[in-house]
């Protein structure tokens, strides 16, 4: 069986990589290690890999000392709880030590399968403060995988369920290779599929955090996305769907946060522009639905925003051990929800509790705290906190 990480790099690429190391003379092809490689051997090796791209799109996981982050896309038939069966893209980002324990990592609806940057990704990830040296999330101690949600590139214009996502995330696994995950850390949206994970694919999974997500969407917080995607159709029928869908966000924004966090930055008297007048907030309002509008299609917003309110889950189901980490202030996931939750958990469930000002965002602000949890969740035998 091949090393799971599927890779679109060439066969040149791939022998790139492989001997990268300039003071050890050592590569690793599908678990074997050569050292004071010949140019003979190197040819072979040349074309075994060539051999192995062209017979198999998942290859060979080439560990280094740079953490190789390696991507890929599979297209699947995935039978859906609503939409019945459909061809879906499984696009996923696999990063860390080839021999580490593997942790499937989710975030919210915006959320994408690159989590920070790496010599071969350098650009940006969406959570670049959880993983890195160091960190429960070290990629010299984890292997990290993610991939971006069913809908994510607004293809899928069908309902999405939780379910879905979690059974996607299984067959992703299956093509990888990989029989069992360490752990599963979702935040939010991410939290939803973990927890259906934890219930339809219980034996594949060893630990489950789960961030600001409960078993079932708050009536409040779905009244809420209900009017937000009211906002996108009034844009549409007004041939304005991007104004709509920015809106929409803005009004996202006011929901992840807390009024505390606005009065501390926001508290200035408002301007009189133009001859109508603007409050101190509008400029990272504005900001904030343009970004979004500039890399979310308007259908992936919509299907992903109503698959949480289809969301509902019975916490006695989940079959793994779980964490579960609540944000006092949190609008959109009330702690009562999260405690309601671990309480239907039993002894497989525990709770933290966090107060922020940052809200339903916390996790991606009270980075050092949510760290600390993670490192004890995932902890393995042997290591120490």
């Amino acid at each position: 069986m091949p090393n799971p990480a599927g890779t679109t790099a060439s066969a040149e690429r791939w022998f790139e990589l492989a001997f990268r190391r300039s003071n050890a003379s050592s590569a690793k092809l599908d678990g074997c290690f050569s050292r004071n490689v010949s140019p003979e051997t190197a040819m072979s090796l040349v074309n075994a890999a060539n051999r192995f791209l062209a017979s198999d799109p998942v290859a060979a996981f080439v560990a280094d000392d740079r953490r190789l982050a390696v991507r890929g896309e599979r297209i699947i038939t995935l039978p859906m709880r609503h939409a019945g069966a459909r061809q879906v893209a499984l696009r996923y980002e696999l990063v860390g030590a080839a021999d580490a324990p593997v942790v499937f990592v989710a975030g919210g609806i915006s959320a994408h399968r690159h989590l920070a940057a790496t010599v071969d990704f350098p650009e940006k990830g969406w959570l670049e403060g959880l993983v890195g040296a160091g960190r429960a999330l070290d990629p010299a101690h984890r292997r990290l995988l993610s991939f971006d949600f069913l809908g994510a590139d607004g293809k899928l214009d069908a309902p999405i369920d939780t379910a879905d996502q979690a059974d996607a995330v299984a067959v992703l696994l299956d093509l990888l290779g990989i029989e069992q995950l360490h752990g599963f850390v979702g935040y939010s949206y991410g939290a939803l599929v973990g927890l259906q994970f934890a219930i339809r694919h219980a034996a594949r999974l060893a630990h489950l955090v789960a961030v600001s997500g409960a078993h079932r969407a708050h009536p409040y917080a779905a009244a809420w996305r209900a009017l937000q995607r009211r906002a996108v159709a009034l844009g549409q029928l007004q041939c304005a769907e991007d104004h709509g869908l920015a809106l929409a966000r803005q009004f996202a924004m006011l929901s992840y946060r807390t009024p505390e966090e606005f009065g501390e930055r926001f508290d200035a008297a408002p301007e009189v522009v133009n001859g109508r007048v603007r409050v101190a907030a509008e400029d990272y309002l504005d900001a904030a639905g343009a970004q979004y509008v500039s890399r979310t299609p308007v259908d992936a917003y919509l299907r992903l925003s109503e698959s949480i309110d289809l969301h509902r889950v019975e916490p006695a189901a989940v079959g793994v051990p779980t964490v579960v980490v609540a944000v006092e202030g949190d609008r959109l996931v009330p702690l009562a929800d999260l405690v309601s939750l671990v309480e239907g958990l039993g002894p497989r469930g525990s709770l933290r509790v966090l107060r922020s000002p940052y809200g339903h965002d916390a996790f991606l602000k009270e980075t050092d705290r949510i760290d600390a949890i993670l490192a004890t969740a995932l902890r393995t035998s042997g290591e120490t906190a």
